[in-house]
């Protein structure tokens, strides 16, 4: 069933959202299985043409991020910019950990992704 994420976009399934994200809408397993696998192909392709040098676990990490926050944020960010210019993992860490905010608050469930992106790296 959608629901409001606390940045108050309608989300569903694994974490959609998106033109077929409304409230009343209702998806099946099948879809939002179906759905995830979609949306991680297209930010996993969208984060690489944004961050081309990036690869493995750091691909992942990113391409997570992206999927959270959009490709746009990803594209504007200090981030990029840090991935971009060659900065240690401790330096991407660091940006990563600066996107813990959503509604005008700092979430720990966003605390908690940010970490688990950094491991990755």
């Amino acid at each position: 069933m959608p629901y409001l994420c606390p940045g108050k976009v309608w989300t569903c399934g694994w974490g959609s959202t998106g033109a077929d994200v409304y409230p009343g809408r209702v998806w099946t397993q099948t879809y939002a299985d179906r759905r995830m696998e979609q949306d991680a192909v297209k930010f996993a392709k969208g984060t690489l043409a944004l961050c081309p040098a990036l690869r493995a676990g750091a691909l992942n990490a990113i391409a997570d991020f992206a999927y959270n926050l959009g490709l746009g944020n990803l594209q504007a960010s200090t981030l990029r910019r840090v991935i971009n210019g060659g900065g240690t993992k401790e330096e991407i860490a660091h940006q990563l950990s600066r996107w813990v905010n959503a509604g005008g608050r700092r979430l720990r469930g966003l605390e908690l992704r940010r970490a688990a992106e950094a491991a990755l790296l």
